[in-house]
């Protein structure tokens, strides 16, 4: 089985933290949560109690996952065990490094933005210059994988089941996704 590890700071993005557990959860996965403390209270000031405290265990996982917020994103880029973390599993091509919003800050901060593609909340292009900002919702290079913001966390989500070998399109279906469109995808 799969396993993705969700870094938790305080300050985190609450809805993009708790719909990627999710739906990586409803796909069959193992997701955990990982926190500064095992209690972390988010931008919004809600609390979730974590799977786990931040340990190098992270490092065992297939998939690193960065929600945003702010100032969670902040918190993440200044931690040094989160900066041995990314630079660590971005040197194995078999994990994937993921994060969103304004959490790619943490991936400029570890130097893994440098010469590769990206995207992350509007105007970050110019707030995190070492990498290729793209507008696209998703965007991967390599085993890196970025998305925009809040209101893309579904299309993130489902893109990160289907790297890891899941089949987003059945949790889509149980989660009546393309209802919410009138029967059709917009992605």
């Amino acid at each position: 089985m799969k396993k993705i590890a969700v870094l938790v700071a305080p300050g985190f993005e609450e809805g993009e933290t708790l719909t990627i557990v999710d739906i990586m959860r409803r796909a069959g996965f193992q997701c955990d949560m990982f926190g500064f403390t095992k209690e972390v209270e988010g931008a919004h000031s809600i609390v979730v109690v974590c799977d786990d405290v931040l340990s190098d265990e992270v490092m065992n996982y297939d998939m690193v996952v960065l929600p945003g917020g702010r100032p969670g994103a902040d918190n993440l880029a200044a931690s040094e065990e989160v900066m041995k973390i990314l630079k660590t599993m971005d040197q194995n091509p078999n994990q994937y490094v993921c994060a969103m919003c304004a959490a790619p800050r943490a991936l400029q901060n570890a130097g893994l933005l440098k010469n590769r593609n990206y995207t992350a909340f509007t105007g970050y292009g110019d707030i995190l210059p070492d990498g290729n900002y793209k507008e696209d919702i998703v965007v991967q290079d390599g085993h890196m994988i970025t998305s925009r913001a809040p209101g893309t966390t579904y299309a993130f989500a489902y893109y990160l089941v289907d790297v890891l070998g899941g089949d987003s399109e059945k949790v889509k279906q149980r989660m009546a996704y393309y209802d919410a469109f009138g029967g059709e995808a917009h992605e």
